[in-house]
């Protein structure tokens, strides 16, 4: 009903709002794992929804699987995107499946490569995250990931993997 759609919606702006982060794009990356296709990578693209300085390197991310949680802290590794592929940036070989990096899309100031700082809402980053083995994720598999920001409030999304028609797939 248009109730119910109205209700999402108000607690979708709320969550933006308290959290000073808004989550623009999810995707994830399919391999073939021992014959099956698994989702080994996801990038979360985030974007400040007012200017306002959020230290990410106390940044924490939370995945549930619905039977494991894992907690991922950050690596301390953000490039900016330049003329690579996002997800084949040499920015991967530096995170592991216990941590987290980020692919800079827009940092006038640098402030994410330089400070581990987002400060701008004009700032965007993909946050960049390696899926062990037990955590990747095939067809009709769903994980929570919860945001848990220095400054906010948290912030869960939940990535749903579709059928891999395709080796990049969109998670939301």
């Amino acid at each position: 009903t248009s109730e119910e759609n109205m209700e999402e919606m108000l607690d979708d702006v709320l969550d933006e709002i308290s959290t000073y982060l808004q989550i623009k794009d999810v995707m994830g990356k399919y391999y073939s794992t021992d014959g099956e296709q698994r989702i080994e990578k996801v990038v979360i693209l985030i974007k400040l929804l007012i200017s306002q300085d959020i230290d990410m390197s106390e940044l924490t991310i939370k995945l549930c699987d619905g039977n494991t949680v894992k907690m991922l802290d950050y690596s301390g590794n953000a490039q900016f995107i330049e003329s690579n592929s996002l997800f084949e940036h040499p920015v991967w070989n530096n995170i592991s499946d216990s941590n987290f990096g980020f692919v800079v899309i827009h940092d006038k100031d640098r402030s994410l490569v330089d400070y581990d700082a987002i400060n701008d809402n004009t700032d965007m980053a993909y946050i960049i995250i390696n899926l062990s083995e037990e955590f990747s994720m095939a067809k009709g598999e769903n994980m929570d990931v919860t945001l848990l920001p220095s400054a906010g409030i948290k912030k869960t999304i939940t990535l749903d993997a579709p059928l891999p028609m395709k080796q990049l797939v969109n998670l939301q």
